[in-house]
């Protein structure tokens, strides 16, 4: 190329980028477009504050999430609001009882005589007593009465006595609650079904016929120590009366429709021990007289004629997290205090115990519970508390693997089929209370310990002094708000502190 050309293509050139100026008012973009920034989604997830504003909750929402290797908190909400925990008060019970009482501890329901057997005879009375034990049922009682059987006993010629002094009784967990709630009922050191009878009822014509029993899936009993009638009113929906050696109840006929069953209560559950194992023990040919309370003490020392265990510790704490069963926390939580050397009378002394064990072993600062199970409202804790309770050295590898599973859900409720967000937690609900704490496996192996807690203080406690039934009006909706703010805020730290 010569140096005119040369020149002519320099010239040219120049002139075209003057002339690409002066008509598009200078450059403002690269043709190339620039990478987006690395954590350009994260930016976009919502932040803890707007899911709690859109999820228009009234009362106040508290949350903590942190590793659950280190502890180290990752964000928080308002963590030293102190709030009932509702049934995550569970999670403390169960580090309470494995830790006083150990994975393989046995609850132990034996029978003894107090005097030698001839011909099959207990020659002196028959002492059926009780270990604490929150998961007997008919059956074990059935299988109870078939070792006496085994053991060629047919009969007694005393008494026959029930001894539930392993616990103290308590006439029922929380004062607040509905007389008729099966949920919260009385707690003695012989517990049988969770101290509950069973009640069915069917329209005859104009009237029903109504059944009350001690089922189970082998043995179902009538029982005489619970009995109810039908009163012409709507409300109350039902009524109980402690009468002479049994529980009298009442049930509107407003409430019956065509049929129906639920579970009532249990509030004599010696004397329904008793009865459930007599008639029991009658149907496989060993016949005892009527039941009567008594104690092992009382009638001096004993042979040991039959027993039967519960399953280990670790077993009935991991069915208690996932059926969040009332009296098994009540039972578990007594006997480890028991365990300690301590004998608190009520619950409120037990979980007393147990809160100030907590603090000194789990580093919780700010925990008072009434109980250990969580249904009384006056029960308070705060997020960041539980957070280090979960995240404290041991605690994961001992609780992670005793709670159950909490599905993902879209935004219509449905169940997000295999979700790469992972929960294992425990839920709690009380009217206008709802909690959820536990650990969540985000995408990339991040595993969090959290927290969140909703409640309307000023609500429930209004609800409950205009004597409220079982669901007063709009708790069911609070609920559904607050599960869904659950699972909005595992979702966002699920996407921010991913690995």
């Amino acid at each position: 190329m010569n140096r005119r050309k040369a020149l002519g293509l320099l010239l040219g050139g120049a002139a075209q980028v003057v002339a690409q100026a002066a008509g598009a008012e200078g450059l403002v973009a690269s043709v190339i477009p620039k990478p987006r920034p690395a954590d350009l989604y994260r930016r976009s997830i919502p932040t803890g504050e707007a899911l709690i504003a859109a999820a228009g909750l009234s009362g106040e929402v508290s949350y903590a999430v942190a590793g659950s290797a280190t502890g180290d908190l990752h964000e928080v909400h308002e963590p030293l609001l102190r709030l009932p925990p509702a049934s995550v008060a569970k999670t403390v019970t169960a580090l309470y009882a494995l830790h006083h009482l150990g994975a393989e501890h046995r609850f132990v329901t034996r029978v003894l005589a107090s005097g030698p057997v001839v011909n099959g005879v207990v020659q002196g009375d028959l002492v059926l007593v009780g270990g604490g034990d929150p998961t007997l049922d008919t059956d074990g009682l059935g299988v109870l009465a078939g070792k006496l059987r085994e053991a060629g006993i047919t009969g007694v010629k005393g008494q026959f006595y029930v001894d539930d002094t392993a616990l103290p009784r308590i006439a029922q967990i929380d004062g607040e609650q509905v007389e008729y709630a099966g949920y919260n009922p009385t707690i003695s050191g012989l517990n049988l079904n969770y101290n509950r009878v069973h009640f069915e009822w069917k329209r005859q014509g104009e009237d029903y016929s109504l059944k009350m029993d001690a089922r189970a899936e082998r043995y179902a009993p009538d029982v005489r120590i619970a009995r109810i009638s039908v009163a012409a009113r709507d409300l109350p929906v039902f009524d109980h009366v402690a009468g002479q050696g049994r529980d009298e109840w009442t049930v509107a006929r407003g409430a019956l429709g065509n049929g129906g069953a639920r579970w009532l209560p249990v509030r004599l559950p010696g004397l329904y021990a008793a009865e459930v194992f007599q008639a029991v023990a009658n149907a496989q040919g060993v016949r005892l007289p009527q039941g009567q309370r008594g104690t092992v003490n009382g009638m001096g020392s004993g042979t040991e004629l039959a027993r039967i265990e519960s399953a280990p510790l670790s077993v009935v704490v991991r069915d208690m997290l996932k059926y969040s069963t009332n009296l098994t926390a009540e039972a578990i939580g007594l006997t480890a205090s028991k365990a300690r050397g301590l004998a608190p009378a009520t619950l409120a002394g037990s979980a007393m115990a147990m809160s100030e064990w907590a603090q000194s072993a789990l580093g919780m600062r700010h925990v008072a519970l009434v109980d250990h199970s969580g249904l009384g409202g006056a029960s308070k804790v705060t997020t960041v508390d539980m957070v280090h309770m979960l995240s404290a050295p041991g605690v994961e590898a001992t609780l992670a693997p005793l709670m159950k599973p909490i599905p993902m859900r879209d935004a219509k409720g449905n169940v997000i089929q295999n979700s790469r967000v992972s929960v294992h937690a425990k839920t709690g609900t009380l009217d206008f209370v709802s909690a959820l704490a536990g650990y969540v496996d985000a995408p990339g192996g991040a595993r969090m310990a959290f927290a969140i807690f909703a409640a309307d203080v000023p609500r429930r406690e209004a609800a409950k002094a205009a004597g409220a039934e079982e669901r007063p009006q709009g708790a069911r909706t609070f609920n559904t708000r607050a599960k869904k703010l659950q699972q909005a805020l595992i979702e966002r730290w699920a996407g921010v502190y991913a690995g």
